[in-house]
C-alpha cells in the first residue's frame, strides 16, 4: 500500500492494488474508527477485459463505445454476494476490506484501462502512437480504442443506501474523493473529460442496490458539453453567471446558501429537473475550496432528502456533475449538478417517446414553477443538516 495521504476536511487517502492490478483507493473518514492496515486481495488474479472500441456515427459525428464486457457485470445480486460489500469468506467482492468510502476501476470499464500513451501500468491503445486528435475528421467506418478510464465510488459499506442516505461527514469524504479523483483523471494522457455521477433506481437502470456512483473519464468532449461550448459561443463566456443570477431572481430557487444555489431550470425537460452551481466560477471539483465542500454537503444532502420526500416511495434520479473538459472552456464552462428524474406522480413514469428520442425535441410535462414549488415545499419539510 502507497504512503497515506491526508486531503481536505482531514480524510486520509490509502492506494493499493487488487488482485488482478487493478487500483484502489480508500478515502478514510476524519476521526475514523478504522485503523491504518487494510486487507490484501486473496482472490486469484484474472486478466482483465480488453479495452473497448468506439465506433463513429458518421451521421451525427459522435462515437459510441462498444464494451462487450459490460454484459457480465452483476445484476441486482442478494446482499450476501454484493459486489461493492467488504470482503468476506462466501463473499469475494471488490473490496478487501471493511472501508468509508472506497474508489477503484471498475473491472469491466466503457473506457481503458489503455490511454493514449503507456502510462505507469496502464497500457498504450492500439492507436498509439497515433494521437486523438483527428477525432472529428469525416470518413466512414471509423473505430478507434476506448481509452481512458473508469471508476466506482462506493459511498458506504452498507448494502443499501444512496449518497442522499450518508452522514453529512460521510458526503464531506466522497466530495473529497470527487476532487482528488478529478485532478488525478485529468492529468491521464487521452482524457478530455472528467464525469462524476450517480444513478438511483432501477427505474433508472440501476443493477446494484449498494450506495455508489461512478467517474468516467472520455478520450473526448462528450456530445453535452460539446452543445453547452456552442451554447457559450453564441450566448457570451458569462453565460453561467448569468443564468445563476436569473434564477436566484425567480421563483423556481428550491435551496439556497453562501457558496451554492440549487433550482428548477427554466426550461427543464423533466418532471424533476434541478440543477445546482456554485456561486463563483469553477471548472470542476478539484478547484472548489474547502468552505465550498463543506457548504455542499450538507446543502446537497438536504436538496436529495427533499426529492425523496416528494413521494413515499425513494425517486429514481440520474445526479450527474457536469465539468469543464480538461483542455478547453475551463474559463467558461462552471462545474454544476443536474438532477433528473422521470417521475411525474407516485406511480407514473416519464418515458421518452418518438419526439424526444428520436428527434431530440422535448415536451415538458410539468412547469418548471409547478415543479419548484412543490420541491421546495418538500425540502422545507426536511430539517436542516450540518457538517
Amino acid at each position: 500500500m502507497a504512503p497515506a495521504v491526508t486531503l481536505g476536511a482531514g480524510v486520509v487517502k490509502r492506494s493499493t492494488r487488487l488482485a488482478d492490478g487493478r487500483e484502489l483507493i480508500y478515502f478514510d473518514d476524519p476521526g475514523t474508527s478504522l485503523g491504518a492496515d487494510r486487507g490484501i486481495d486473496a482472490r486469484e488474479a484474472s486478466t482483465r477485459p480488453p479495452t473497448a472500441t468506439m465506433r463513429r456515427d458518421v451521421l451525427t459525428g459522435d462515437w459510441v463505445s462498444v464494451a462487450a464486457a459490460r454484459q457480465n457485470r452483476a445484476f441486482l445480486p442478494p446482499a450476501e454476494l454484493d459486489p461493492l460489500a467488504p470482503q468476506t469468506p462466501t463473499n469475494p467482492s471488490e473490496i478487501p476490506s471493511r472501508y468509508d468510502v472506497a474508489v477503484f476501476e471498475n473491472k469491466s470499464p466503457s473506457f481503458g484501462p489503455a490511454l493514449a500513451v503507456a502510462h505507469g501500468d496502464a497500457p498504450a491503445g492500439d492507436d498509439a502512437p497515433q494521437s486523438l486528435s483527428d477525432l472529428d475528421a469525416p470518413g466512414l467506418g471509423r473505430t478507434r480504442t476506448s481509452v481512458g478510464r473508469c471508476e466506482v465510488v462506493c459511498f458506504s459499506p452498507e448494502h443499501e443506501g444512496s449518497f442522499g442516505t450518508q452522514t453529512p461527514t460521510r458526503a464531506r469524504t466522497v466530495i473529497e474523493a470527487w476532487a482528488d479523483r478529478t485532478a488525478a483523471l485529468s492529468a491521464l494522457p487521452g482524457v478530455e473529460q472528467v464525469f462524476p455521477f450517480e444513478n438511483r433506481g432501477e427505474a433508472i437502470g440501476v443493477t446494484l442496490a449498494h450506495p455508489h456512483g461512478q467517474i468516467y473519464a472520455y478520450p473526448y468532449i462528450t456530445p453535452r458539453t460539446r452543445s453547452l461550448l456552442a451554447s457559450i459561443d453564441r450566448e457570451g463566456d458569462d453565460l453561467f453567471a448569468r443564468i445563476l443570477d436569473a434564477e436566484r431572481a425567480s421563483e423556481r430557487v428550491i435551496l439556497t446558501g453562501e457558496h451554492w444555489t440549487a433550482f428548477v431550470p427554466f426550461a427543464a425537460r423533466w418532471p424533476l429537473e434541478v440543477h445546482l452551481l456554485p456561486h463563483r466560477h469553477v471548472a470542476d471539483f478539484a478547484e472548489t475550496t474547502d468552505a465550498e465542500r463543506d457548504e455542499l454537503a450538507p446543502l446537497y444532502l438536504r436538496l436529495l432528502r427533499g426529492v425523496d420526500a416528494l413521494y413515499d416511495s425513494p425517486t429514481p434520479y440520474i445526479a450527474a456533475w457536469h465539468q469543464a473538459p480538461v483542455n478547453r472552456g475551463r474559463d467558461t464552462v462552471r462545474l454544476h449538478l443536474q438532477l433528473t428524474s422521470p417521475r411525474r406522480a407516485a406511480d407514473k413514469l416519464k418515458f421518452l417517446a418518438g419526439s424526444e428520442a428520436a428527434m431530440g425535441a422535448w415536451i415538458g410535462d410539468v412547469p418548471p414553477e409547478d415543479a419548484a414549488a412543490r420541491l421546495r415545499a418538500a425540502v422545507e419539510s426536511i430539517p436542516e443538516v450540518t457538517l
